[in-house]
């Protein structure tokens, strides 16, 4: 009698222990789940107030320079320490407008923008997605390997939902890559500034008619 009491006893504890071992896994299942998803809330909180302070900067700007300058001075406070340029398609080839250069990397000297042609210029703006260092080199993209691997790179199409206009083309020291979350405050407002670009493009050549 006493040892099938034992028994009981031992099978109610291991059912007990494994139950227990089951809703510990649950728990922690759900607390992921929690801090996954407040961390997602809390990086489209920051895609959102960085897009509408954007936006509203370049909402004074009368002439593209502006728009550039302003917009470039936006990603850079983004985005610490990186290197911002403007790539715009223009007749055949392409227009360059660079950033002021407030933060310079700690790479030796390094002018990658001289590196574009207009053949890969013209790719990258129609990729459908942020192109990388390696998706450029592809492209065919030439310059000074051992000082381009030492930068992080990416190019951010401008175009939205109509053709593409170019590119803003992003870079720092490899030792600190750019993050997908700082690339995707970028990737939340180059619609609008396409747009923006269009319009002060179109009034330019308009005036210039004139």
């Amino acid at each position: 009698m006493g040892q099938k009491h034992d028994k009981k006893l031992k099978q109610l504890v291991r059912s007990l222990n494994s139950e227990r071992h089951q809703q510990a896994k649950k728990i922690d299942i759900l607390c992921n789940d929690i801090v996954g998803a407040h961390a997602d809330f809390v990086n489209q909180l920051q895609i959102l107030t960085f897009g509408a302070g954007f936006y509203e900067s370049i909402l004074g700007c009368d002439d593209l320079n502006s728009i550039l300058d302003v917009a470039a001075r936006g990603i850079a406070k983004s985005i610490e320490d990186a290197r911002i340029s403007f790539f715009l398609l223009e007749n055949g080839g392409f227009e360059v407008h660079l950033a002021d250069d407030d933060n310079p990397i700690d790479v030796e000297t390094c002018s990658i923008e001289s590196c574009f042609t207009p053949d890969v210029v013209g790719n990258i703006s129609r990729a459908t997605r942020i192109s990388s260092l390696d998706d450029m080199y592809k492209m065919g993209l030439q310059g000074n390997i051992s000082v381009l691997n030492k930068l992080s790179v990416a190019a951010v199409p401008l175009g939205g939902y109509s053709s593409p206009i170019g590119f803003v083309l992003i870079y720092r020291d490899g030792e600190v890559p750019l993050t997908t979350e700082e690339l995707s405050r970028v990737t939340a407002v180059t619609g609008g500034l396409a747009s923006a670009i269009r319009v002060r493009k179109s009034t330019n050549k308009t005036i210039s008619a004139v």
